[in-house]
């Protein structure tokens, strides 16, 4: 099977290209860690990191002390700063600004375990409260535009360290990736009338051939032109553009369906890297009815190399459909004593 395939909301083509999936190296191997130093994240080193803005803890404790289930702490190298100082300059050829921002790591567990999957329900729980107490106490900065939220698992992700974190960047401006979906999204409404990301949920639904799992309020499905092997993407069924509007019922719903989904992928791949994304409307939008939030999960389990620049197309050896498969089947049985799809 060779096919090309479009993404309808950023016109972004792949290639799925089952044939390449046999070639020698067409998946990763997962990631082995051979750190022997102390961890910073593990309980007992807080004080290796900066002092936490945020901890839920097991009972009433003094801040940056053990005792704590999952912390938020400014980022010891921060890609952008609050207290940042600069001149802008707006010149023919040249632009800049100074690299105003916010950059924290959400410590997601005082256990050293390294997958969203390693987390107790309560841990789960905790850190997907924390994404969305920050965003708002960030949105309340006038100074801020969006917030980033990701989580890099493996060093082919890009993690350096193993310990199971995300980080949450906050900017002034609103990023090219959002901003071209917001605008895709946007010339969907005004073509059809409706959110894009609600048909397609309701499509994914009635075909079922890339839906993964469903819980009352959310659904997991790979996406039609998935970038890479066991890509999937989880939506809220409610139409909501920003995540932070999550009532707390729903982020406890999602905190164990979220887990479930990537203990799935973690089965099917063998643990492998990876990255998860939540994008979610700028500050300053109000309620739109043409976003819909959502996190992509993107397993990193295929190599982008010199085409992928060149071209800007990514090349999936795995067909979306069959990963779904997969995925579905994983997901029913919890993995539990399965061999791997990719052995």
């Amino acid at each position: 099977m060779h096919e090309y395939r479009k993404d309808p909301i950023v016109n972004r083509w792949v290639i799925v290209c089952a044939d390449r999936a046999d070639r020698r190296g067409a998946f990763l191997e997962p990631t082995v860690w051979n750190d022997s130093a102390p961890c910073p994240f593990c309980e007992g080193h807080e004080e290796e990191t900066p002092g936490e803005v945020l901890a839920y803890r097991q009972s009433e404790q003094s801040p940056n002390r053990p005792g704590w289930l999952v912390r938020v702490v400014p980022n010891k190298f921060p890609a952008v700063r609050a207290t940042e100082e600069g001149v802008e300059r707006d010149e023919p050829l040249f632009q800049s600004m100074p690299g105003v921002g916010a950059h924290e790591v959400v410590v997601e567990s005082a256990r050293h375990v390294s997958s969203f999957s390693d987390l107790s329900a309560e841990e789960a729980l905790d850190v997907l409260t924390a994404y969305r107490r920050r965003l708002r106490y960030w949105k309340a900065d006038s100074r801020m535009r969006s917030g980033i939220i990701f989580k890099n698992v493996g060093t082919a992700a890009g993690a350096s360290l193993e310990h199971t974190h995300s980080q949450i960047i906050v900017l002034p401006m609103v990023p090219a990736a959002l901003a071209d979906e917001l605008a895709g999204a946007k010339s969907y409404e005004q073509t059809n009338g409706c959110c894009f990301f609600c048909d397609m949920i309701a499509q994914e639904r009635t075909i079922g051939e890339r839906m993964i799992a469903e819980s009352d309020r959310y659904v997991a499905i790979a996406p039609y032109a998935s970038r890479l092997p066991l890509e999937t993407w989880v939506l809220p069924k409610r139409h909501e553009s920003h995540y932070e509007n999550e009532p707390g019922k729903a982020i406890a719903e999602l905190s164990i369906f979220l887990r479930q989904v990537i203990t799935a992928i973690d089965d099917v791949g063998r643990r492998p890297a990876y990255n998860y994304l939540i994008h979610t409307a700028p500050f300053d939008t109000a309620s739109a009815t043409h976003y819909h939030w959502h996190i992509e999960i993107i397993p990193i389990l295929s190599k982008t190399a010199g085409f992928e620049w060149a071209s800007g197309y990514y090349v999936n050896p795995l067909p979306p459909e069959q990963a779904a498969e997969w995925l579905r089947t994983s997901y029913s049985q919890y993995g539990v004593g399965e061999k791997s799809s990719l052995e």
